[in-house]
């Protein structure tokens, strides 16, 4: 009788940095044929600001069975479902900051399959997210189906307040809740684990603007997980909802961006404010009713796919030639009298406008705008200091995968070394001596000049 393979365990912890998102995936793809994650079930925390959860709209399905082909189709906002689709992943908790709210918060279970008169990659979610860039059929359509257990899960930053002494000791002390968790060979061994001491802040909320939540104080000095009664963004909020799936001895990869820190929405520099306008109508989706049946979300999704194939035919159009002729054409079409008005603005500041690129940057305009929240030193320090508090009283993952999100500007090019610096010192003070690698050093000069792409 044949045996399952032994899992391999590494003596320091993995820790891979890459400039673009999705290509954490060969280095996800490498653990798994080492053997040191699982070839199915992985779970992932992801902690961005984007939830990276849309699928290749074309590719097919079969892809996902040809390492390099895959690959070479994956971009930053789809990289994760494909892996669902292989069978790799089938647990995300998407950990986002309460600027970031492209999902409802929540549970959402999900099925991923093989569209069967498509032949792609298509998903049962409802969620508008996913029914705005068309990729919803219903479940009696797919084939190869896999289930997703999917946990949207807002981190607010903590309130700097005083702290009792008591609840001081209690926060810098949590590294005993780790002691019958599952290490690395070098942590269990003791080797190079420090836990680091954290500043003078607690675990009250940090209301998100506009709104007005009730500050709580730790309960007698207790484990930071109650100090706040589970509101919506604390530490216990955190940990109970990741806990709810992540069991402490399961493999499962921190998976982390740090736009989740600091966030721009690189088209809004891209564009004037009118011209931003005028592509949130041009994209504008307009989603189901509430209690919606079968036949109006198939109409929502076969409405919403013929729109956003003809503003895609006609930027390409445009792109061969942006004459009156070809503009007043397709500018009478139904929802797009806007485009000449468009198309003006443009080329009154730069004759040969990227059309390509208008059309990227209209496809983030549906229901919700893609995040924009350039952080404070200060929100900074928070936010630091709230994923040290949740991390304390999660297992050691097995696997540490961290996109810098630079280059293309979803993270500020000014700010983006000194998050790295401090999350990886976060890292080392929790796990002990890393293996560190930073991926992005040997593809820099190769993507010095990319261009932003829709998240």
């Amino acid at each position: 009788m044949s045996r399952a393979p032994l899992k391999r365990v590494y003596k320091e912890l993995p820790v891979w940095i890459v400039e673009d998102h999705h290509d954490v995936v060969s280095h996800i793809y490498r653990a798994i044929a080492s053997r040191h994650l699982p070839l199915k079930n992985i779970k992932m925390v992801h902690l961005d600001s984007h939830p990276d959860l849309l699928i290749p709209v074309n590719m097919s399905a079969d892809t996902v069975f040809d390492k390099e082909k895959l690959l070479s189709e994956l971009s930053i906002e789809n990289w994760i479902m494909p892996m669902v689709y292989a069978g790799h992943v089938s647990c995300v908790a998407w950990l986002h900051p309460y600027w970031a709210q492209q999902i409802r918060e929540g549970e959402h279970k999900m099925t991923v399959g093989r569209d069967s008169s498509t032949t792609t990659i298509r998903v049962t979610s409802t969620d508008n997210y996913f029914l705005s860039d068309g990729l919803y059929v219903c479940e009696e359509q797919l084939e190869n189906s896999k289930t997703l257990q999917l946990n949207v899960v807002k981190v607010n930053p903590v309130n700097p307040s005083h702290v009792s002494l008591t609840e001081r000791k209690t926060v810098m002390n949590t590294e005993r809740c780790f002691a019958k968790r599952p290490r690395t060979e070098a942590s269990a061994a003791g080797e190079g684990s420090s836990t680091q001491p954290l500043s003078a802040t607690t675990d009250a909320l940090q209301p998100a603007e506009g709104s007005s939540i009730k500050e709580k104080q730790g309960r007698n000095g207790t484990d930071a997980r109650d100090d706040d009664e589970g509101d919506e963004g604390s530490t216990s909020y955190v940990v109970n909802s990741v806990l709810s799936f992540l069991s402490e001895t399961d493999p499962y990869i921190l998976d982390i961006d740090l736009d989740f820190f600091s966030c721009k929405n690189p088209f809004k520099e891209l564009y004037t404010q009118e011209e931003y306008t005028i592509l949130k109508e041009l994209y504008n989706f307009r989603g189901p009713s509430l209690n919606a049946d079968q036949e109006e979300l198939d109409d929502c999704v076969d409405r919403r796919i013929r729109q956003l194939e003809d503003l895609e035919a006609a930027f390409a159009d445009l792109l061969e030639d942006d004459g009156e002729e070809t503009v007043t054409r397709w500018a009478s079409n139904p929802g797009m009298a806007s485009l000449a008005q468009l198309v003006s603005s443009l080329k009154a500041r730069n004759p040969c406008p990227d059309y390509e690129m208008v059309h990227q940057a209209g496809l983030t305009c549906d229901s919700v705008e893609l995040p924009h929240h350039i952080s404070t030193d200060e929100e900074i320090d928070r936010l630091i200091s709230a994923v040290q508090l949740f991390l304390k009283h999660l297992p050691t993952p097995t696997l540490v995968t961290m996109s810098r999100s630079s280059l293309d500007e979803y993270c500020p090019l000014e700010q983006v070394d000194s998050l790295q610096s401090r999350v990886v010192a976060i890292l080392e003070g929790l796990y002990g001596s890393l293996d560190l690698h930073k991926d992005y050093e040997n593809s820099s000069t190769e993507t010095q000049n990319c261009q932003p792409q829709a998240s």
